[in-house]
């Protein structure tokens, strides 16, 4: 995606909305502004683009429930305005898609869903899942149990994370300001937005500063950090008003709004980079030559019936080497099934999968989003 008309063409959307925009300045959720929105994702949804939702709004939703004019510095009093804030959130998310006749689901994420490889390809195959079943899922961090350890800092990063993690085309973070400026606009009134550049960019850091808002954990600075995260799996990054009358729908028309950032890399190079880097391996899958060549020609998922042999002792979600008969390593990949049942299932096609381990994660042993060829 190399301009703002080629954004109307991607199929699959990260759209994260922060605190300030979801609160009536500090008085509860800003409904108006929520329905207003909704009824924009909707309007993506007929257009056929895929949208995964990232909603912060939970913690200051329970502040304003309890009454607490400040938010707290002890961990347990946030867990608990989450946990209370969270509700009303997801009520109203709920209320407002059903009138458009569109279902949503709850998805609570921590750091260790995603850095755990089995919770990573379980939480993978849900938000999938979910997307095909014509549902929006809203994610947000689980407060309520997150540690300083486990947790993600902000959900601008969540919302990176979750692109990385069902390679979405395209991150809209959606903000109380314009985009990212070369000198912060509330300062000086004539600095220059800036509305397009590569992601990564080091320069952009020091231009955002690390200032944050009132209600939420992030300000600019997180964001230009999620634009980078993202590219690493090939999204683009949009930071843009969420003040803008018919954003997400002036986005989608390839409107000048907002910051884009770019990925350096086109997105199967840098999902490709991204996979191969930074995972051992923890084990081998020797291939017949029938799998070998559809893997090598098609870019096709491995199923187990295109497997002779497995070597190792690796757990659902590691990485394992693809070899040719020869030994030759054709490609590495996040194998769905550990070592024990991938060799009971070796050899055979995918619908005797249930049938021979009295149960099915996937289809595939390594589907081909998570397999690298080299």
């Amino acid at each position: 995606m190399n301009t703002r008309k080629q954004i109307g063409k991607s199929k699959r959307w990260i759209i994260k909305i922060g605190s300030a925009l979801l609160t009536n300045e500090g008085r509860g959720l800003d409904k108006k502004a929520i329905k207003n929105w909704v009824e924009q994702m909707a309007f993506l949804r007929k257009a056929n683009i895929e949208i995964v939702l990232v909603s912060s709004g939970a913690v200051a939703e329970g502040l304003t429930r309890l009454k607490w004019k400040q938010r707290p510095n002890a961990l347990y009093k946030l867990q608990a305005a989450a946990a209370i804030g969270q509700m009303g959130m997801v009520q109203t998310y709920e209320a407002f898609f059903q009138e458009h006749g569109l279902h949503t689901a709850q998805i609570l994420l921590t750091h260790d869903d995603l850095r755990n490889r089995q919770r990573y390809l379980n939480t993978r195959s849900t938000l999938c899942t979910l997307i095909h079943l014509n549902v929006v899922p809203v994610v947000n961090e689980n407060d309520t149990v997150t540690t300083e350890e486990i947790r993600f800092g902000d959900n601008d990063t969540l919302a990176a994370l979750v692109a990385n993690l069902i390679q979405a085309d395209l991150l809209v973070i959606l903000t109380d300001q314009q985009g990212l400026y070369e000198t912060d606009p509330r300062i000086n009134p004539k600095a220059t937005l800036i509305e397009e550049a590569y992601a990564g960019d080091s320069s952009l850091e020091a231009m955002a500063g690390k200032t944050g808002g009132n209600l939420g954990r992030g300000g600019m600075f997180t964001k230009i950090r999620a634009a980078k995260l993202a590219a690493r799996s090939g999204t683009t990054t949009l930071i843009a008003s969420g003040r803008v009358p018919n954003v997400l729908s002036k986005i989608a028309a390839g409107d000048n709004i907002g910051t884009l950032l770019r990925p350096a890399q086109a997105p199967i190079a840098a999902r490709k980079q991204w996979l191969a880097s930074h995972l051992k391996m923890s084990g081998r899958l020797y291939l017949d030559n029938g799998a070998v060549k559809v893997l090598c020609n098609s870019g096709k998922s491995l199923l187990a019936i295109g497997v002779t042999r497995a070597e190792g002792n690796f757990a659902r979600g590691d990485m394992v080497s693809c070899l040719s008969p020869d030994g030759k390593e054709i490609a590495r990949g996040l194998v769905n099934y550990n070592s024990e049942d991938t060799r009971k299932i070796l050899g055979f096609p995918s619908q005797k999968i249930e049938e021979i381990l009295g149960y099915v994660d996937e289809p595939e042993l390594i589907h081909r989003d998570n397999l690298v060829l080299l």
